[in-house]
């Protein structure tokens, strides 16, 4: 995308404001990733920002939708730790598992600053894992608006939201592959529950790029549209969940992603208990009055 709403973020003095725009227009919350030169990949001080934006939507009843895009040809190309040093966050001084440092033996000979058992799994939970798990959790509709390549946890950031949009130029990789690494940022727990596990072993087996059409095709990708589209689609989507019941529409992400983890009695449990929480909000009374007033319902997220 190469345009995005106008941002008070990028007049603050904290540098990571200016590499991960946000603002909220018409209760729609936009979170645009802005390194184009890199391709978007993320750095730790940028995923702490997204994990931030994220929350701050979960909670503020002024945010009703949320779309993450970004600037420049690529959607995110994934994790880039060489990008600067972190500033904040819990993973000051971490690097990417497998990368080798200056002065690093390869044949296990100890060095100062060599990483030791645990590290590599403590990175990714407290990174890569918690970024996706803050687009899972949020409580209001997240959309993606995908408009380039994204690769490794750009795909997987995309894949986490609700509803994925992309431009017809879009592809995205399984890249772990390509540099023997496993694939982390939850790959391997998405993509088996939105295609099943054959056609996920096939892309993260062979790390081949997918066509934005070819995403569409196999149920990863919503609707591809033009590229000069995108942004235009991603606000009329917002703009229009964004009007909707928002607490129903929380209670309906939480019983869906929870849907493929648990047994029926469970989920019907959950469905009940979901419905009779419902029930108590501004937005089912007006909903049901509406219905039976026979006029259209005005929905105030509460």
């Amino acid at each position: 995308m190469t345009s995005s709403p106008e941002t008070s973020a990028a007049k603050s003095a904290d540098p990571v404001d200016s590499l991960v725009l946000h603002a909220t227009d018409n209760h729609v919350a936009w979170i645009t990733l802005n390194r184009p030169e890199a391709l978007n990949a993320i750095t730790p001080d940028q995923r702490e920002r997204l994990i931030q934006h994220l929350s701050h939507a979960s909670c503020d009843p002024g945010v009703r939708a949320v779309v993450i895009t970004a600037t420049g040809r690529g959607f995110c190309a994934g994790a880039d730790l060489r990008g600067g040093p972190p500033t904040g966050g819990p993973q000051a001084g971490e690097r990417v598992a497998g990368e080798q440092v200056a002065g690093e033996r390869v044949a296990g000979e100890q060095v100062a600053g060599e990483r030791v058992a645990g590290d590599v799994a403590r990175m990714i939970r407290l990174g890569a894992q918690r970024l996706i798990g803050a687009v899972l959790d949020c409580e209001k509709p997240v959309i993606a608006a995908v408009n380039g390549t994204a690769a490794g946890l750009g795909a997987h950031l995309a894949l986490a939201c609700d509803l994925v949009l992309a431009a017809d130029s879009a592809k995205f990789i399984e890249v772990f592959v390509r540099r023997g690494l496993v694939p982390d940022g939850g790959g391997a727990y998405l993509l088996p529950r939105l295609i099943g596990p054959q056609r996920a072993k096939e892309l993260m087996f062979f790390g081949d790029a997918l066509t934005a059409a070819d995403a569409a095709r196999l149920g990863l990708v919503n609707r591809v549209v033009p590229a000069d589209d995108l942004e235009k689609t991603a606000r009329d989507w917002a703009e229009r969940l964004a009007t909707g019941p928002t607490r129903a529409l929380a209670l309906t992400k939480q019983l869906v992603n929870a849907s493929l983890d648990t047994d029926r009695t469970t989920a019907f449990a959950a469905e009940a208990a979901a419905q009779e929480i419902n029930m108590t909000t501004t937005d089912a009374n007006e909903g049901v009055a509406a219905f039976t007033e026979r006029r259209t319902p005005l929905y105030r997220g509460r």
